[in-house]
């Protein structure tokens, strides 16, 4: 998301978002946000609805925001909307803890089934386990914009 976007989003003018993003560079890694290309600006701005570069609008190129940029924003950030993200962001972290608890136990018991029971359910319990598995963690496409110039993995074209 644009830094605009989520100024609005978090009740903060834009200029104040980016002054706490520069006071908080480390919290704010590459793969949290990024500023735009001069290419990419041009890309979004609307020819006829926006001022020439030097006469009002904006004097720099936006941030982008992954959402993980967007989750650190809001604990940099002392508005009432940014502070309930921030609140809601430990919220559910406390959800996942109790579900990865939960999901340990399920597997104590089930090894004490199968300890218990004979071979006879052995494929009902590899059938559990197989849905208890966690997913495979395969390679997302690449965040950010893309040009023509590159392909749909972000490479370049040859």
């Amino acid at each position: 998301m644009l830094d605009s976007d989520l100024a609005a989003i978090y009740g903060v003018l834009p200029k104040r978002l980016n002054e706490q993003v520069k006071r908080n560079k480390n919290r704010f890694p590459p793969d949290f946000l990024f500023q735009l290309t001069p290419t990419e600006v041009d890309a979004l701005r609307s020819h006829s609805a926006t001022s020439k570069p030097g006469r009002g609008g904006r004097r720099y190129q936006p941030y982008a925001f992954t959402e993980h940029g967007a989750v650190m924003l809001a604990s940099v950030l002392n508005s009432a909307a940014a502070v309930a993200a921030s609140i809601q962001v430990v919220r559910a972290f406390v959800r996942l803890r109790e579900i990865v608890g939960v999901h340990k136990e399920l597997a104590q018991k089930l090894d004490a089934l199968e300890g218990k029971y004979d071979s006879q359910f052995r494929v009902v319990f590899e059938a559990i386990r197989e849905l208890m598995r966690p997913p495979s963690k395969t390679l997302g496409t690449r965040i950010g914009f893309r040009t023509s110039l590159t392909d749909r993995d972000g490479d370049e074209e040859r």
